[in-house]
């Protein structure tokens, strides 16, 4: 047995893995070696525990020997060249082979490529760096990646919006700005990265939440950027509105959002909803009362019935509407992104059939939704 390990060793073999035990009752469940620098640590796994042992290069092959020679039944090295695999059976006979590695299909250009994202990673953005997401380099703390993913996910939403049109400048608002996150690093890549001059307001509640967020657009040298507080509804903009962001605003106080960014004409909307309590609190189906008997599923429906009966009063107002996925599923259940774009012309047609298939639903499910009622529909 030992020149059969002693073997896999002259072929470069890394990695051992020792399994398929004698008996049930061995002391050692599977036994595992792995080159390091200055030989190799072998490490030899019980139910409930790993013991560890470093033994050099010269030694391994008695070692695992010693190990494995009447208490397993299989050996398993991985080395470039493909995996060697030593089978022992009952009387202790060796069967060798080596399964060859395939060799590497060579991929093209395309499909060999690292994702690009709208941020490069290795550029430092201080918002990102603020937020845990960077390190001081530019480089992305791996813990943190997923959120990264979530950041370019947001901005290729809108750059997908903004990349064929000639922008000369955007005034945008963020309604619900929160501790503004997002609102910082959409002004990052308007202003930095696509280099488009933009007037951006924050707006929220808070009073102290304004002043952080302002002292820290001044510390960021975001001399566009500002923060002020005040309510969603009734809010008078200081400027024709380009670009409406609104981002978690709690239940109705999206569709108000919503409802003044058609006021005001904005040419995008880009609206994420969060706590959509209003419908689930109405929802009284004339037939399809399964939809409410068990709690989660009406809430469900509900929230997405929101969404939907929004975006179709969007249609309604001129707006080319679409729900996106904004981020993945398992990171949080508020993943609707709500895109609209205004239409140079909408076909009546087109808009008689968003306005019938909301007041079919409104029917059949009893609801009285904010933004319908805000359009005086």
């Amino acid at each position: 047995m030992k020149q059969y390990l002693q073997k896999m060793i002259e072929a470069g073999v890394a990695k051992f893995t020792v399994s398929n035990p004698v008996s049930k009752t061995s002391l050692y469940k599977k036994i595992v070696a792995l080159e390091k620098q200055k030989g190799f640590q072998i490490e030899k796994y019980t139910e409930k525990q790993v013991f560890h042992e470093n033994v050099t290069r010269e030694e391994l092959a008695d070692s695992l020997c010693l190990l494995t020679e009447g208490k397993f039944r299989q050996v398993n090295g991985f080395a470039p060249g493909g995996e060697h695999i030593l089978l022992i059976s009952s009387k202790g006979a060796c069967k060798y082979s080596v399964k060859s590695k395939a060799p590497a299909v060579k991929l093209s250009a395309d499909h060999n490529r690292k994702k690009q994202y709208l941020l490069e990673e290795g550029t430092v953005i201080p918002p990102l760096v603020d937020m845990g997401i960077f390190t001081g380099e530019g480089k992305v703390v791996a813990s943190m990646y997923h959120k990264f993913k979530q950041i370019n996910r947001f901005l290729e939403m809108i750059d997908d919006e903004l990349k064929d049109r000639k922008v000369e400048k955007l005034n945008v608002i963020d309604f619900g700005c929160g501790k503004s996150y997002l609102t910082f690093i959409l002004y990052y890549y308007l202003t930095r990265v696509r280099r488009i001059p933009v007037e951006m307001i924050g707006l929220d509640l808070k009073s102290d939440v304004i002043e952080k967020c302002n002292l820290a657009a001044k510390k960021y040298g975001y001399h566009g950027l500002r923060f002020e507080m005040g309510d969603i509804n009734g809010y008078k903009a200081p400027f024709e509105v380009d670009v409406v962001v609104t981002l978690h605003a709690c239940d109705t106080a999206t569709d108000y959002a919503l409802f003044n960014a058609l006021s005001w004409g904005a040419e995008m909307i880009f609206s994420v909803p969060c706590c959509q309590h209003e419908l689930n609190g109405q929802l009284s189906p004339k037939e399809l009362t399964l939809l409410s008997r068990y709690g989660i599923v009406g809430e469900r429906f509900s929230a997405l019935a929101t969404d939907a009966i929004r975006a179709n009063l969007l249609e309604y107002c001129g707006y080319k509407t679409q729900l996106l996925e904004f981020i993945e599923l398992d990171h949080t259940p508020k993943n609707v992104l709500i895109r609209a774009v205004k239409r140079p012309l909408t076909p009546k047609a087109v808009k008689e059939k968003a306005l019938s298939e909301v007041k079919q639903v409104m029917d059949a499910f009893g609801f009285e939704p904010t933004l319908y009622k805000l359009l005086g529909l």
